[in-house]
């Protein structure tokens, strides 16, 4: 009993810090929809005029409307998460008021077969259960922690700010830029950016730097390449 309980103790931390990590990650990946989206948009209005104003207002333009469409997304696609881990929750606690004996032989079970001997399984749910018959039955069936549920206020203002905080990199580049060097700069910039997002995102992710370097950095530069050959084909036509 004593392993099992040490067991549990340790186990908390480690979630705490793998919801810290995905919270870590999903920001990378944030930053990263904000300088791709962005650069492609602004590359592609320089490419079609040398003016300034046209391509601060496209970039800004962009900025806010990917901020706040991410943070939308997010919000719903957590407070979706959040209803429904609600709603399990409730669901949870009213079978362990109307069945308690049937709670405590389905605890048993699942400690069954996590590897438990059926009379250690017997002693380790009935004392989580006489400690906390709620809190372990939502650990270990549902893998939720009613005092931790996802905000949903809080994932969009994250990832609203993730998007930006990458997002100002390609605009503050081209803006800052002459227009003779704006283009190439900003092309250069974005890449050095998107292998530094890749290679974080890879170690959070525990694999290869190089194939998600690789990845992130092509998809990046055709995504400028082709808002490039837009732009130039605009200039040209002048629309």
């Amino acid at each position: 009993m004593s392993d099992l309980t040490s067991g549990g103790h340790e186990a908390e931390p480690h979630r705490n810090i793998g919801g810290r990590l995905n919270w870590l990650r999903a920001g990378v990946l944030g930053a990263n929809d904000g300088i791709v989206s962005v650069a492609g948009l602004v590359v592609g209005v320089a490419a079609a005029t040398v003016e300034r104003g046209p391509v601060l207002t496209a970039g800004t333009a962009g900025l806010v409307a990917g901020a706040v469409s991410m943070a939308l997304g997010e919000y719903v696609s957590v407070s979706t998460q959040r209803d429904t881990e609600i709603a399990l929750l409730s669901k949870e606690r009213r079978e362990l008021d109307e069945e308690p004996e049937q709670e405590l032989a389905e605890l048993v079970a699942m400690y069954e077969d996590k590897g438990l001997s059926p009379e250690t399984a017997w002693i380790v749910a009935e004392e989580l259960t006489a400690h906390d018959s709620f809190a372990a039955h939502v650990d270990i069936e549902l893998g939720i922690d009613p005092d931790a549920l996802t905000n949903p206020w809080q994932a969009a203002a994250s990832s609203a700010i993730a998007f930006v905080s990458g997002a100002l990199l390609p605009l503050l580049a081209i803006v800052l830029l002459p227009a003779s060097s704006r283009i190439a700069v900003t092309f250069a910039v974005v890449l050095v950016a998107l292998a530094a997002t890749g290679t974080i995102s890879a170690w959070l992710g525990g694999s290869s730097r190089w194939p998600a370097v690789t990845r992130i950095v092509t998809g990046g530069a055709l995504a400028m390449i082709v808002t490039y050959g837009v732009g130039q084909l605009a200039g040209v036509a002048g629309i």
